[in-house]
């Protein structure tokens, strides 16, 4: 969803043609005070500032900002560039978004991948080693190692243990 922030009286028909070019819902504010209200409630992938509302308030977009989250801003001068640009520079900012999205995604599934990776080698081997074990006391000291690993990689999921999922499991 995209956030537009302007006073303008053709607002409608820059919506309609913006929500054309991008495929994306558009909200409208026409204040950086009802802005700042809608950022709070909602959460939105570009949020495009009236440059005009900007200069005049520069208290006002501060506060915008700081409400803004992951959307990428994108400042617009609706007295002087045509619908035809902005929609370019909304279609770029929409497709930037999507690219930070991906490589956060990614980003975030690495730092995972690399924290667990050695948990999960240790309790596979003693998972391994448990199941070729030739005595019971053996076995059990396997299990039990297996049962702390996993406690250990329930910590580092964050995963509380008085969850009913990890209850369940015990």
């Amino acid at each position: 969803m995209i956030l537009l922030i302007t006073p303008s009286a053709k607002v409608q028909e820059c919506t309609k043609v913006l929500e054309e070019a991008t495929s994306e819902s558009m909200q409208v504010a026409p204040t950086l005070r009802q802005a700042a209200v809608q950022l709070r409630s909602e959460e939105y992938s570009v949020v495009v500032l009236d440059q005009f509302l900007v200069e005049a308030e520069p208290e006002e977009s501060d506060l915008v900002l700081q409400h803004i989250g992951a959307a990428v801003p994108m400042y617009a001068n609706f007295a002087i560039s045509g619908i035809d640009r902005i929609s370019r520079e909304l279609r770029a900012a929409v497709n930037r978004h999507k690219r930070e999205i991906v490589t956060a995604r990614h980003s975030a599934e690495q730092m995972l991948r690399s924290e667990l990776k050695g948990t999960l080698t240790a309790l596979m081997l003693s998972c391994e080693l448990a199941l070729q074990a030739a005595d019971q006391a053996t076995a059990e000291g396997k299990i039990r190692q297996v049962y702390e690993l996993a406690v250990e990689m329930r910590t580092k999921l964050g995963i509380p243990a008085d969850d009913p999922a990890w209850k369940a499991a015990n």
